[in-house]
């Protein structure tokens, strides 16, 4: 079965490599496919769990129930040659919406590299191995997608989502200031139906209601007590460390390959102001903006926002308070991370919370699924 126009746009120009010692990928307790449980079985028996629920599935287990996949030893993978699907896709997402899209996960430091195989082709080899899982789940998502555009035609909220993205990448450069946040999530609440068009900062802007909801949007993350759920930042010396909020207080641990944590300090939410973006910050934070504007499973939120809200607001209106939202969240982590590890707001403070921060963007509902 052939997949017509699956989207490769984001790998275009990136490369990717696994850096020795990373393991960031083997925090991410992966299914087994029931064609590769013949080798489980056979092999590693004692290593597969099944998940409960609904969605119940064969996966791999983990240390200790929440640390590395229990298959690592010494932050290689003692099956690489026989690893499942889901280790060899990694840093590689393929979204199902009304299509199929590649996402590249850079959470992974291997792809920021610049070194590595060239992602898009490796990626075009993957879908080709997975190209019946693909063609069904796209069969699926595409009856969802269908149904919800049908709904929102009914409400009175559809838009034409090219000229939202497009208008969005025309005033891209202003969503980096939190006084044309505030203006665009005044305005989406005000206006039936809102556009950038000559929308500019609030000069006026309550900087700590903004700074409120900046927070509010990181914790929501954080709030598990589980560290399966919560936030993981793979520091540059390769450290997994976690971060939990409690009573409004983040909690920083670092993770050893064994699956202990050893606390190593936390700090009041509210001691940790929104700080301002260097002009280098701003560059990358613009740029990942681009990025999130580009991507099928960014507006698969969207429409999940859309859809948990009941059909209320016109999605120009959702779509760009969504990545208000975003924007806030990721600005408000790369703060907390200068708070602990002093890395500042710039290019490289920037780079540092799109890595603690994006696999949660792609793990964020849709209305779509994950292959």
């Amino acid at each position: 079965m052939t997949i017509p126009d699956i989207d490769y746009s984001e790998l275009t120009g990136r490369k990717a490599e696994c850096p020795d010692g990373c393991g960031m990928c083997c925090l991410c307790q992966p299914e087994v496919l029931p064609r590769e449980m013949a080798f489980f079985r056979r092999n590693r028996p004692d290593c597969v769990t099944k998940t409960r629920g609904q969605d119940s599935h064969f996966c791999l287990k983990m240390k200790k129930g929440r640390g590395s996949c229990v298959l690592l030893d010494g932050r290689r993978c003692t099956i690489y040659a026989d690893r499942p699907t889901f280790c060899r896709q990694f840093p590689y997402h393929f979204y199902a919406g009304d299509r199929i899209s590649v996402e590249l996960d850079l959470s992974c430091r291997g792809v920021w590299t610049g070194n590595g195989a060239d992602a898009a082709e490796e990626a075009r080899a993957l879908a080709e191995a997975s190209e019946s899982r693909l063609a069904a789940e796209l069969k699926e998502s595409s009856e969802v997608y269908r149904e919800f555009y049908s709904i929102c035609r009914e409400a009175g909220v559809m838009s034409d989502v090219s000229a939202i993205r497009m208008s969005l990448s025309a005033n891209i450069d202003k969503f980096a200031d939190p006084a044309y946040l505030a203006r665009i999530m005044d305005r989406s609440l005000e206006e039936p139906k809102m556009t950038l068009e000559n929308l500019n900062p609030d000069p006026r802007y309550d900087a700590a209601e903004m700074e409120s909801a900046a927070r509010d949007a990181a914790l929501e993350s954080m709030g598990s007590s589980d560290p399966m759920m919560v936030p993981v930042y793979c520091g540059k010396d390769w450290s997994w460390n976690i971060f939990m909020a409690r009573d409004g207080r983040i909690t920083w641990s670092v993770m050893d390959d064994a699956g202990d944590m050893t606390e190593m300090g936390s700090v009041d939410a509210e001691d940790v102001p929104l700080r301002p973006l260097e002009e280098s910050g701003k560059e990358i934070l613009c740029r990942y903006i681009a990025v999130l504007n580009g991507r099928e499973s960014f507006l698969g939120n969207v429409f999940h926002t859309m859809d948990r809200l009941g059909y209320e607001d016109d999605m120009a209106n959702t779509y760009y308070g969504c990545m208000c939202v975003t924007v806030l969240d990721l600005m408000w982590r790369a703060s907390m991370l200068d708070h602990f590890f002093h890395t500042g707001m710039g290019e490289d403070g920037i780079r540092e919370a799109i890595i603690f921060y994006d696999m949660d963007r792609l793990d964020a509902p849709t209305i779509g699924a994950f292959v």
